[in-house]
């Protein structure tokens, strides 16, 4: 891109002007540039990047309008060690988040921006979460030096002049300030991906009584796109507690049956364990149909009509790679067929990308994504096992019609799940609010590549939120609970706590998972309908074994067995590990939630 755009559009108004004037007095960019969210934009910022390396375009002919991107090698995943929740005390961050002081923070900030962008070019994004006749629509603006952020925001959000034209009708906006943190002397040479690349002097900060938000030092991902988990989900659930709605982590799905009847379904999972392929599988029972709404983020708020109604605030898929295949995911396989940037995957010597796990075979030879020439037998993955596509929802083949409707869509269920080898069963239904929000916050899974740190390790997660709740997850707990008294409970979702990653003694998964998942949603369905029977055991309500629809599927009755056991002592286990999470939020802790908790080892014996 040879020109810039000009320092301020004409239909900027203040205080927007005012406060990027401010922004850019502090960074000390080269230029500025006011992002329309053109086509041409896009494309001119994404021949820019492949003139500077950071971009590779992808074979026309295997991957019309892709693109491949390499990260530094410690700018791959969210750094959750150096993410702030900057509320005005300790006490309402709580004790899950890392809180600072934001008086203090907000001088750190400064001194980290202070000439950051130098050299660079800034880039003035106005942005929306939720479509922009949402009651619930929140609209930003990103200041950034990365058009790498610019593109990737331009597919997962709604973003340019239809949003400036929104803020100059009198729209409020949340700020969001980013820098790569690689300001350039004069006559210095870039890199491909700059950043800062000690990750003690990262900072994803977020500042809930402004709203606002600074990341300084990485350019990837959730850290970078701060439409994503900044805004949408940690500043989100902070502004949502005040104003009386749910922002959460959840997939929203459709399921059809073959009568045309719809089931609209949220579920809560850790990132990497199956929420994409969830939300967009292809049901292994004829004539059942699932379309999705969204695989990552949630807002339900409460309807006139007592109903919580869930919309996706986002645009796009920023789905893992490695893992989705034609046998795991073929939808989202062809969401990114096109118009899609991969980012930290293998490229293949005919311009194609290739990932582990992807269900085809791995090319002879290849470059990693580290960008160093890469064979099956090097003895090193090709792909980081965080690498990612960030693709055009709309792309998605069972995309649902009613993804980008204002007022959402009217859930009857919604799902909690992680990765647990052992204990918890295939399927459980609550019984109660009170006994699924129970459930909510006792949820554990096996943790990711997403975050750093070690994987395969438990740890309690609970509503899938843990790294993304923006303010006391005990008074999250009773912000859920509340619901009960806000509307006629019968109006309310069932919950359920889902499980596909149970494994046998031999250490193999019990429950073949995919499209197969669809027989567990269709009992839920049913169990909503009234038409599906359900055991009631000392944890919920469980399935029967005929209750569920196996028909076609080779399941061996021990494993139909061991998947709907109910393991006394390793609930045993359970409540004590859930005790001691709980220990640590102290009178802060909903009432009633002890008493589920009570009741459980009660009738536990």
């Amino acid at each position: 891109m040879t020109t810039v755009a000009p320092e301020q559009p004409r239909t900027a108004v203040h205080p927007l002007k005012a406060w990027v004037r401010e922004m850019a007095d502090l960074c000390q960019p080269a230029a500025i540039h006011w992002c329309d969210g053109s086509e041409a934009e896009y494309q001119s910022l994404c021949e820019l990047m492949v003139e500077h390396g950071t971009f590779t375009r992808l074979n026309p002919e295997k991957r019309p309008g892709c693109y491949l991107a390499r990260s530094h090698p410690s700018d791959v995943a969210r750094v959750e060690e150096r993410t702030f929740i900057c509320s005005r005390t300790r006490e309402a961050a709580g004790p899950t988040n890392n809180w600072a002081d934001p008086a203090e923070m907000k001088r750190t900030m400064h001194e980290r921006f202070r000439g950051a962008m130098r050299g660079r070019t800034m880039y003035v994004l106005p942005f929306a979460m939720g479509p922009l006749d949402s009651p619930i629509c929140k609209i930003g603006i990103q200041i950034t030096d990365s058009p790498y952020v610019v593109v990737n925001m331009r597919i997962m959000t709604r973003l340019g002049t239809v949003v400036l034209d929104r803020i100059n009708a009198g729209a409020a906006f949340i700020p969001c300030v980013h820098s790569v943190g690689a300001p350039l002397a004069p006559g210095q040479a870039d890199v491909p991906w700059p950043c800062e690349p000690d990750p003690q002097k990262k900072y994803i900060v977020h500042f809930p009584d402004d709203p606002s938000i600074w990341s300084y030092g990485s350019g990837y991902g959730g850290n970078a796109l701060l439409g994503k988990k900044c805004l949408a989900l940690r500043i989100a659930s902070s502004v949502a507690k005040r104003e009386g709605w749910l922002a959460e982590h959840m997939l929203i799905l459709c399921l059809t049956s073959p009568a045309g009847k719809k089931h609209y379904v949220a579920a809560a999972f850790p990132s990497a364990c199956g929420k994409t392929n969830l939300a967009m599988m292809q049901p292994a029972i004829p004539g059942w149909r699932v379309t999705t709404l969204g695989d990552d983020i949630a807002w339900i708020r409460l309807g006139q009509d007592g109903r919580l109604w869930a919309m996706n605030p986002e645009t796009g898929f920023f789905g893992v790679a490695p893992g989705t295949s034609a046998q795991s995911n073929p939808n989202a396989l062809a969401a990114c067929a096109k118009n899609t940037i991969f980012t930290n995957v293998v490229l293949t010597p005919d311009g194609d990308v290739w990932w582990e796990d992807m269900g085809v075979p791995a090319p002879a030879s290849g470059i990693d994504w580290e960008g160093n020439p890469w064979t099956p037998a090097s003895g090193k993955k090709g792909a980081h096992p965080n690498s990612r596509f960030t693709a055009p929802a709309a792309q998605c083949p069972v995309i649902d019609p009613a993804w980008e409707n204002p007022d959402g869509v009217p859930l009857c269920a919604i799902l909690f799940g992680g990765r647990r080898p052992a204990t918890i069963p295939l399927a459980n239904e609550a019984f109660s609010w009170e006994h699924g929000v129970f459930m909510g916050s006792a949820c554990g899974s096996e943790t990711t590549a997403a975050a750093l740190g070690q994987a395969g390790v438990l740890r309690r997660d609970p509503f899938a939120m843990l790294p993304f709740c923006g303010y006391n997850m005990a008074d999250y707990f009773a912000h859920w609970l509340s619901f009960a008294q806000r509307t006629d409970r019968a109006k309310l979702p069932k919950v359920y706590f889902v499980n596909w990653f149970r494994r046998g003694a031999n250490g193999k998964f019990l429950w073949p998972g995919y499209g197969d998942n669809a027989r567990v949603l269709k009992w839920i369905c049913e169990r909503i309908d009234g038409t599906a029977a359900a055991q009631t055991t000392a944890i919920g309500n469980l399935p029967t074994p005929e209750s569920l629809d196996l028909a076609g599927l080779d399941l061996p009755a021990e494993n139909l067995r061991q998947l709907l056991d109910v393991d006394v002592a390793g609930w045993k286990k359970e409540i004590a590990n859930v005790a001691e999470s709980y220990a640590k939020f102290g009178d802060r802790l909903p009432a009633a939630l002890t008493r589920q908790l009570d009741a459980l080892r009660e009738r536990l014996g």
